[in-house]
């Protein structure tokens, strides 16, 4: 009665009276409501065509076909009974026959739902423009070709590449989280080698800063925070990390470590994952997350309703984490307030025995790899081993695709499935056949981050400007047809002004002089010792707090908070008015205004002032009544600026 109209129902109308689904279901509720007899068929695949269709004005609708096949063979048209669902609201519309009409230009993916199977149908409704000349653009390697593929079939230029003051920035800040020195940026702006990018890139790979940069990511992800782990802890497992990337050790080896260490914290440096991440289910999402790319949270409480997983499988998958047990020497933390912080060494082991209990069928759960043939455990079999194996096979479907997609993601600034960790058919990929490419050539090339990190980097892809050639044109935050402008990362900010004021921060319990990139975790908030203005200026610009295996705990949200600390900010203004910064080495050198200007500006941006940035400039100095107040006021508002804030 609802369905129909007949009583009133926030949901509206679904269908009429002389609806076959209002027959089918008055048949079955008049014959008792029965169940399905045991044995009948099953749905085994859902069939929607088209999967993907381009569409040129004035072409505004296409017709999106549903076949059910089951398991006795047989097959039926379900488009009528099947679920549609868009992605985004505004682009377009779709009829309950199935005919998806445009609404407006743009993409958009319609998930087709019919007991229990979903299938995406990826739609483009383009305005009527020409197809771009190709022919002049020169291609480094195949990520190139695939990227220009897309932008022909979407008709989308793609932009100039990107000057060399820029691409040297970026490039310093995306491998190893800093800005070049002056000395760095006046040798590349003067080399003339045509493989000059290609050169400094290999020079970054094999620096130090390399390591410790990637080494941050990866302890975001595992959790590597003081609150679990205590100091030392992560201090050995910061350095294990960095020392992994630093030799260059295949990432599935790298997992393989993380996920079957056991032993001491602090002998063993990978077995901290375990120390922080202490229930079944939560190592379990975590796991799937980190490793797999894979989000299967919602199947805790029940199936997965956009994706395969099923409460059966979250359990079993669980399951393989019950016997991880901890001895704890001694809990030397400072009070008994919280159940969850510890300081002391530990010892990470697997019982003998311990369940997972699936709540659905009230019973252990049989261990299971996630989308795979169940394994043949023995009561006494180590599990961790045998997961550690799997997850580490060159031929685990989803291993190379989730560190990829998490690469690409730091270089390119969104992963080309996004989120980066929650890969689902309800979830495609912005370019199939370069996430494809490349994980197959990650695995191909033995899993190493470096020589995937200088693939993409040394594409023209990559080099691309951020400028568009028509602000008009839908799908360019998402095709690659131009570099994505992103804000400074918070370690990135503070260390890039440290170099350019030329004043290092103090981080309780560290050495002065280590940039914030080579913190393995400073102090959380809230806690004793965080009271310096390095750590509270990384708290502000969104360092996460690594509580969870996310890498959206980190925020780049701008606001009032992050104005402020640029503007009248304590450790802004400190470093601006301390006597021995730049400024004060400067002017102490003798140096004239032009030439000072010059190294602020080399220093800060990667180039040099323009004729109209000098010429105003040097007239306020030419007035000035204090110089090192003037001066001080010039390097203020160019760290300030967009171009210094803002990776292009």
């Amino acid at each position: 009665m609802k369905a129909t109209g007949k009583v009133p129902h926030e949901g509206g109308i679904r269908f009429s009276t002389n609806s076959q689904e209002y027959q089918l279901l008055l048949s079955w509720i008049s014959k008792g409501c029965l169940p399905d007899p045991p044995g009948g068929p099953t749905l085994t695949n859902l069939e929607v065509t088209p999967a993907n269709k381009i569409l040129i004005d004035p072409a505004d609708r296409v017709q999106i076909s549903a076949i059910a096949h089951f398991s006795d063979g047989s097959k039926r048209d379900a488009t009528h009974l099947a679920a549609f669902e868009f992605t985004a609201v505004d682009v377009a519309r779709i009829t309950s026959k199935g005919e998806v009409i445009r609404d407006n230009t743009g993409e958009v993916v319609l998930l087709v739902r019919y007991l229990g199977q979903v299938a995406p149908v990826r739609i483009v409704f383009l305005p009527t423009r020409p197809i771009p000349d190709q022919q002049s653009i020169p291609v480094t390697n195949e990520i190139d070709r695939l990227v220009l593929a897309q932008l022909k079939e979407l008709r989308l230029k793609m932009a100039d590449l990107a000057p060399d003051n820029i691409f040297l920035r970026r490039a310093y800040l995306d491998a190893l989280g800093m800005i070049p020195t002056v000395a760095d940026t006046r040798e590349f702006l003067a080399d003339t080698d045509p493989r000059k990018r290609e050169k400094l890139i290999d020079r970054l790979l094999a620096r130090p800063e390399f390591a410790e940069y990637w080494a941050q990511k990866w302890s975001d992800l595992l959790r590597n925070e003081e609150k679990a782990l205590d100091r030392k802890g992560v201090g050995v497992f910061y350095g294990w990390i960095a020392a992994q990337l630093a030799q260059d050790r295949p990432l599935n080896e790298f997992a393989r470590d993380i996920l079957a260490a056991t032993g001491s914290t602090y002998a063993n440096p990978p077995a901290n994952f375990w120390r922080a991440i202490r229930e079944p289910t939560q190592r379990a999402e975590s796991v799937a997350q980190v490793f797999l790319g894979i989000r299967i949270g919602c199947a805790r409480c029940h199936n997965h309703p956009f994706d395969r997983w099923k409460i059966d499988e979250y359990y079993g998958f669980a399951s393989l984490f019950s016997r991880i047990d901890y001895r704890v020497f001694e809990n030397g933390r400072k009070d008994n307030l919280d159940k969850h912080e510890f300081v002391g060494e530990q010892i990470v082991f697997q019982n003998r025995d311990g369940e997972v209990i699936n709540p659905r069928t009230k019973m252990p759960a049989k261990p299971v790899f996630l989308g795979s043939k169940v394994p043949d455990f023995g009561a006494d079999d180590d599990r961790l081993s045998a997961l550690a194996n799997w997850v580490a096979a060159p031929n685990n479907p989803f291993f190379a695709l989730a560190q990829v997609n998490r690469i690409w993601l730091h270089l390119m600034g969104r992963g080309l499935v996004d989120p980066n960790d929650d890969f689902r058919l309800t979830n495609p990929p912005a370019n199939p056949e370069l996430l494809d490419y490349l994980a197959k050539d990650f695995a191909a090339g033995g899993f190493r981050l470096k020589r995937m990190v200088r693939t993409i980097m040394t594409s023209r892809t990559y080099q691309l400007a951020s400028t568009l050639h028509d602000q008009s044109v839908m799908g360019d935050d998402l095709h690659l047809s131009h570099a994505r402008v992103l804000p400074l990362e918070a370690e990135q900010l503070l260390d890039a002004l440290s170099q350019v004021m030329d004043v290092p921060v103090q981080f309780a319990g560290y050495p002065l002089g280590l940039r914030a990139n080579q913190i393995p975790a400073p102090p959380q908030s809230g806690r004793r010792g965080f009271n310096g203005m390095g750590e509270r200026f990384l708290k502000v610009f969104g360092k996460p707090d690594r509580l969870l295996t996310c890498e959206c705990e980190r925020s780049d949200d701008q606001g009032l908070l992050h104005a402020f600390q640029l503007i009248t900010g304590e450790l802004l203004n400190a470093m601006i008015h301390d006597p021995n910064n730049r400024v004060g080495k400067l002017l102490a050198s003798g140096k004239t205004d032009v030439e000072i200007l010059d190294e602020f500006y080399l220093s800060a941006l990667c180039r040099r002032p323009t004729d109209l940035e000098s010429k105003k400039i040097l007239a306020l100095l030419s007035t000035a009544k204090d110089r090192r107040n003037s001066w001080e006021d010039v390097l203020w508002a160019v760290v300030n600026s967009k171009e210094f804030l803002l990776r292009r």
